[in-house]
Parts: structure tokens; C-alpha cells; sequence
């Protein structure tokens, strides 16, 4: 058998048939249902989407969001998807059909119900066409659905399965959730809730990546008909997004933490502001705007710095704020009030 796990995210291909323009672009606003892949730059042509899973044929049995939102991926990199859903369809579904209804556009449903003969045959009837098996099940579900990698790869040689659980190897069926995943590699402060899925989307990037690992196995492998296993873990990618924590980056002494000046979040009159000033070019024009006589390195770790940049950024309204930052080039994002 052969067995990977995934450790990075999903890319996004594009190519684009002019040059990139050297002039700096407006900042772009767009709908996070848009592939990356398909926004213009600057002032050129939108960039031509790129479909490297064109002709691959997914079946997914994943629900939820991490396997949906993989799917979602993989259908945007041209890949046909077939979704068999049980009876009762995705949970996703009920409480929260927007999201559903995005993650499964150009995704072929069908019903089935995988634990009777006639689920079986539909099931076994759509894996003989099939190139990649996306699941989300713990391996024990899988075993009882008669889906255990020998036995699919011995009746389909030519099918890769990935597999998306929650954690590794002999964790595969401990219990969990994006909460406890992120919790575990101390993704998780005080007793606020994060931001967004974060093990989930991660997860979804890394499944992802993980098919078109899948697809680029099948093409340069001499035996064209063999698949590949690859499971993917939520708490590797949790694990793999709180690298620049453990590393120290993002600790508060860090200098993307909150030490350097030019990257962190004040208040400003009448809301805050984001600002990641970080490069020295950047951190120069910011503290030109604040009054600062200097940027070098080390005065950008200093409290003194943080209270003066603090102090100018209390004194500005963000629609003035907005306009500073177009007109020095100082990487910024206004806020309301939280």
C-alpha cells in the first residue's frame, strides 16, 4: 500500500496571457466564492483559469464542510464531481444551505443510502468509473462500508482514496471537531471562539492538494492504473497553521506578534486599524506619516515607537487613515469599532 499525508495547502494555478503590470493595483474587493484564479491584475486582462483536473472524476461520500469544501476546490480545477449523499441528505444542508449551495455548485448529487444493498450497487456502480474516492469517515466506517484500501484497491486498482479524518494514524477515530483540533496546537485564547474554520478550510486545501497529488501520481507513474491511499488529517493542518506560533512568530513577543510597531491593531478615532507595515519601505512611509524621525529595525520593536505610532493613529478618522494609505502606499485595513 502506498500511504501519504499532506502538509500543504492547495494552490491556486492561473496563467495569464499579457505581462503583470509594474504599476501598483487597486485593492482588490471580490466574492469568496470567485476563484483567486480568475481576478484581474492591475490593469490587465483577467487571468486565464487553469484546469489541471480536467477529465478527473471525483466521487465524493464527504459531508460537512472540510470534504464539501475540498470538492468545491476540486470542481473549480475542472474536475467533474459526483456527490452521493445519504437519504436524509447533508447536515450542512440544514443549517446552513448557503453555504451548502456554494461549496456544491457544479457538483452532481444523487442519493443513496450506503448501507443497503441497493446504496451498495449505486456506490460500486459510480467507483468503476471513478479516478479519486474523497471520504470523511472515521477508518471504522469505512471498514463497514466495505471501503477499507485493500479491498477498493484490489476491485479498483486504478482509484485513489483520500481520506479525511480527524487526527493521524491510531488517533483516526478519536473524536473531534475544528475546535479541538485548533485547541490542541494552542490555535485557541481565553474563551472566545476563532475566527472561522481554520482546521477545516485548512484541511480542505490540504485534501485538495492531496487529488491533484493523486493525479499526478496516476501520470508519471509507470503502472498508469494504480492508485494511491493519502489521509488527511485536521489536526496536521491545524498543526501545519500554528508553525509560525511554535516558531515564535506570532507569540507576542514576536515581531508579526505584536512587538514590531508597524504590525499590529490600534484604535484610531472612530474605529481601528490594521496595519502591517512590516518591510522596511513600508515601515518608513509609516512612521514618516506618524511624525517619526527614523525606522530602523530595532526602534521599530521599541515601546517607545508602538506609543508614538499608537498616539497618531488615536488622532486620525479611518476615512483619513484610508487615504494615507493610498497615497503613501502603507499596507492598511480600517475597522469599526469592535
Amino acid at each position: 500500500m502506498q500511504l501519504f499525508r499532506a502538509w500543504q495547502s492547495g494552490p491556486v494555478f492561473t496563467q495569464s496571457t499579457e505581462p503583470r503590470m509594474s504599476t501598483t493595483p487597486k485593492r482588490p474587493t471580490r466574492s469568496l466564492a470567485t476563484p483567486a484564479s480568475s481576478q484581474t491584475v492591475g490593469a490587465s486582462k483577467p487571468l486565464k483559469p487553469l484546469k489541471p483536473l480536467k477529465g478527473l472524476r471525483i466521487l465524493s461520500l464527504a459531508l460537512n464542510m472540510p470534504g464539501p469544501a475540498a470538492l468545491m476546490r476540486c470542481q473549480q480545477m475542472g474536475a467533474t464531481c459526483l456527490k452521493l449523499e445519504p437519504p436524509s441528505g447533508d447536515p450542512m444542508d440544514h443549517y446552513m444551505p448557503a453555504a451548502y449551495t456554494a461549496m456544491h455548485a457544479g457538483v452532481k448529487r444523487l442519493k443513496a443510502d450506503l448501507k443497503t444493498a441497493t446504496g451498495q450497487r449505486a456506490l460500486h456502480r459510480e467507483l468503476a468509473k471513478t479516478d479519486v474516492l474523497l471520504t470523511s469517515f472515521r477508518p471504522s466506517a469505512i471498514d463497514k462500508l466495505g471501503l477499507g484500501w485493500k479491498t477498493l484497491h484490489r476491485q479498483y486498482p486504478q482509484l485513489s482514496h483520500v481520506a479525511i479524518v480527524g487526527s493521524p494514524g491510531a488517533r483516526a477515530e478519536e473524536p473531534g471537531h475544528d475546535l479541538t483540533y485548533l485547541a490542541e496546537n494552542d490555535l485557541v485564547s481565553d474563551l472566545a471562539l476563532p475566527a472561522t474554520l481554520f482546521a477545516d478550510m485548512g484541511g480542505s486545501l490540504m485534501a485538495s492538494e492531496a487529488v491533484l497529488q493523486a493525479a499526478l501520481a496516476q501520470r508519471l507513474s509507470a503502472k498508469a492504473s494504480k492508485g494511491i491511499y493519502l489521509e488527511i488529517a485536521l489536526s496536521d493542518a491545524a498543526a501545519y497553521l500554528a508553525l509560525p506560533r511554535h516558531w515564535g512568530l506570532t507569540q507576542p513577543d514576536g515581531v508579526v506578534g505584536g512587538a514590531h510597531a508597524g504590525y499590529r491593531i490600534y484604535p484610531c478615532k472612530d474605529g481601528r486599524v490594521a496595519v502591517a507595515a512590516l518591510e522596511p519601505h513600508f515601515a518608513a512611509a509609516l512612521c514618516m506619516a506618524a511624525g517619526l524621525a527614523a525606522s530602523q529595525p530595532q526602534s521599530m520593536l521599541s515601546a517607545s515607537t508602538r506609543q508614538a505610532i499608537g498616539d497618531f493613529f488615536a488622532s486620525q478618522t479611518r476615512r483619513q487613515l484610508d487615504k494615507l494609505a493610498t497615497a503613501k502606499d502603507i499596507p492598511l485595513h480600517t475597522l469599526p469599532r469592535a
